[in-house]
């Protein structure tokens, strides 16, 4: 054998082997769920069984945020940003059908009710506080109480001031200043009455939707200020709760980060282009913020385009709860450019009306890599796009079946939140996505309660304390 050939078997070896390593490193968890019996759950007595909103996507009204601006811009195209020229409008009327949403919340078994602030109507100029919103949210949070549902407040979910974009956002540093004089104001307002605080809700979604394509406002695509963008929400988290800790009653508030896990699988698991795609993928999406409150060291690597580091040895000491939101995962075929095309469904799996598929058994995985970092987990959001209603009873069964494995396989998980309530504005998909539990007509804003809404008010009955 010549000295080329033996060089090929070498490599071909190589090749062979750090394949199979990467798949024992990294299995794909698949159940047979014909041999899982889904009503075998076992759940602690104070679990929060919760539902979920969004203030930009169920209130109305908002004129001047980030969203209300991007809703009204075009893409190079021509087209609207927004699927079929969409804008959230007076969406579902939150803002004023709050107390019937609560009854609805009621009526489905939940102890609790996790909801976001809007910025830019409490601040909506830079130097203003607006009392009237700090006033409505007061009220919502009273309504919740009277009715022993325990609020769960975001403090930023996708949703800020135009005026604060415009001044450059999370790009600058130094505008974190602007968030904090935010946080500050409404939690000396609600931390008497409220215990559960999340700073930024889906901190990767934000920013690669943002800033590495052009789904969310700014939709500026650079990876590298994509990079940073993130870093300075993990500052502007830890500055946060360093600051919140220190009002009164900070010591006794728990305050968390809400990480969305989105799990990117190799296509073709025997390809090594495939596997280096996924895990570029998956270092860049879940583990440069997992890392951060793990150990206090953030990286975010877009090979040659962006590497940003950053060390804040303080961070695992800046969060009280890891807030998960969990949906699908990805299979990943690697290209060296058009990075948003790398991803697809993993094939097999039954399809939601999103882009990617049902697969419950992500969300075991998904406590698993967050328990690393060691503080109580909070599902804060899951869900399923199912317009025809025919999935979410079992996709729901099946969760929450999982959800149970992991806490009896002794994984610390303190709430789950559905996502969503009501069927609202899906971002830069409109409404057609239906991820609500009941159902809403946009022109007579009745809610109705939808089969698979049924299903989770049997299970959440069955556990809560509200009958």
């Amino acid at each position: 054998m010549n000295i080329f050939l033996k060089v090929l078997v070498v490599i071909a070896i190589l090749y062979l082997l750090i394949t199979i390593y990467l798949s024992i490193k990294y299995p794909v968890i698949s159940w047979d769920w014909t041999k899982k019996n889904t009503n075998d759950l076992n759940f602690p007595k104070d679990f929060h069984w919760g539902t979920a909103t969004a203030a930009h996507q169920v209130e109305g009204g908002h004129t001047n945020s980030n969203w209300s601006w991007w809703e009204n811009q075009k893409n190079k195209d021509g087209k609207p940003r927004i699927d079929n020229g969409d804008k959230a409008g007076l969406a579902t009327d939150h803002w004023n059908l709050y107390p019937k949403d609560i009854e609805l919340m009621q009526e489905l078994g939940v102890n609790s009710y996790r909801f976001s602030l809007s910025w830019s109507k409490i601040n909506p100029e830079e130097d203003k506080f607006d009392e009237k919103a700090i006033q409505h949210y007061s009220d919502v949070i009273d309504s919740l109480l009277a009715k022993k549902i325990i609020p769960n407040i975001t403090l930023h979910h996708f949703e800020e001031p135009l005026w604060f974009m415009n001044k450059g956002g999370f790009e600058k540093e130094e505008n974190n200043s602007y968030f904090l004089l935010f946080v500050k104001t409404v939690f000396n307002r609600y931390s008497n009455r409220v215990t559960f605080w999340t700073t930024f809700n889906e901190i990767n979604v934000y920013t690669n939707l943002a800033f590495m394509s052009d789904i969310f406002p700014p939709g500026k695509k650079n990876s590298k200020i994509a990079g940073q963008v993130l870093k300075n929400i993990l500052i502007a988290h830890t500055q946060a709760y360093k600051i919140l800790k220190a009002l009164p009653n900070g010591k006794e508030s728990q305050i968390g980060i809400v990480k969305d896990i989105f799990f990117f699988e190799p296509k073709n698991r025997w390809n090594l282009l495939d596997w280096i795609g996924a895990l570029v993928a998956n270092d860049n999406f879940n583990n440069s913020s997992l890392n951060f409150f793990e150990t206090g060291k953030y990286h975010f690597g877009v090979p040659f385009e962006a590497n940003v580091n950053y060390i804040d040895r303080d961070a695992p000491n800046t969060i009280d709860f890891m807030g998960l939101n969990y949906y699908s995962h990805y299979a990943t075929t690697f290209k060296f450019i058009e990075h948003e095309k790398m991803f697809s469904p993993v094939a097999g799996e039954e399809m939601t009306d999103m882009d990617y598929t049902v697969y419950p058994e992500g969300i075991y995985r998904a406590i698993k890599r967050m328990s690393q970092i060691k503080k109580p987990i909070i599902i804060t959001e899951t869900g399923i796009a199912d317009a025809k209603d025919n999935r979410r009873s079992l996709f729901i069964e099946r969760e929450l079946y999982a959800i149970s494995e992991a806490i009896k396989d002794g994984y610390d998980v303190r709430g789950y939140y559905y996502w969503s309530l009501i069927d609202n504005f899906e971002w830069s998909l409109g409404y057609d996505k239906k991820f609500g539990l009941f159902t809403v007509n946009l022109e007579t804003q009745e809610r109705k309660l939808k089969n698979g809404g049924k299903t989770y008010q049997t299970i959440a009955k069955r556990f809560s304390n509200i009958k």
